[in-house]
């Protein structure tokens, strides 16, 4: 892992979150219980604070950060897509913010917000419980249903069992030069994934 300490603040990541050895943890960070963070990934703790609850997910090449003196907070289950960026905002318990999005300083998103792919949600914007929000600038366009929240929370389930199974399996290799003929099963993986959604 790429861990820093900063101007004499050193992370705290609990043992059961899963830091990939590619991503960037900085500075005055507090990072929960079964918490996944990416490949690529810059959190970066100098300016201010950020505090990564439980069961939240970081995904590749994510960018948080903040102006000086701002906490940046994900709360329980928030879940960061692709290359989204954060800086300064603070997303709301179990929401889901799209990939490629950036979510501007003193941004509040209330709990179960879905923030959609490419969106831009300018500063200080503070966006009601249960929004689906898309556009650059972003916009409300409805409320979230149950169904896309279930939809939603059972995504980020597998994002909150990938820290364990990283632990178990994940490790630096050489290339194989061939396909070998006893590769194991994508269905395995296939039916963990059912597994879970049918929980």
């Amino acid at each position: 892992m790429a861990i820093f300490e900063f101007n004499g603040f050193r992370p705290v990541i609990k043992e059961s979150s899963f830091i990939h050895p590619n991503a960037t943890v900085t500075g005055n960070v507090i990072i929960g219980e079964n918490v996944y963070v990416g490949p690529g990934a810059a959190i970066r703790g100098d300016w201010g604070r950020i505090v990564i609850e439980d069961g939240c997910n970081v995904q590749e090449n994510c960018t948080i950060h903040m102006f000086p003196g701002t906490t940046v907070t994900l709360q329980k289950g928030a879940h960061i897509g692709h290359g989204a960026i954060i800086h300064g905002g603070t997303i709301g318990e179990n929401c889901l913010v799209g990939m490629n999005s950036v979510i501007m300083d003193d941004a509040v998103l209330e709990k179960e917000c879905i923030v959609g792919a490419l969106s831009f949600v300018p500063a200080k914007m503070h966006i009601p419980k249960r929004s689906l929000v898309i556009g650059n600038p972003a916009k409300i366009i409805k409320q979230v249903s149950d169904e896309m929240i279930e939809w939603k929370t059972k995504g980020t389930s597998l994002y909150q069992a990938l820290p364990g199974e990283c632990f178990r399996s994940l490790k630096e290799c050489e290339p194989l030069r061939e396909i070998e003929t006893d590769r194991p099963n994508q269905e395995a993986l296939l039916s963990a994934w059912e597994k879970i959604k049918n929980k």
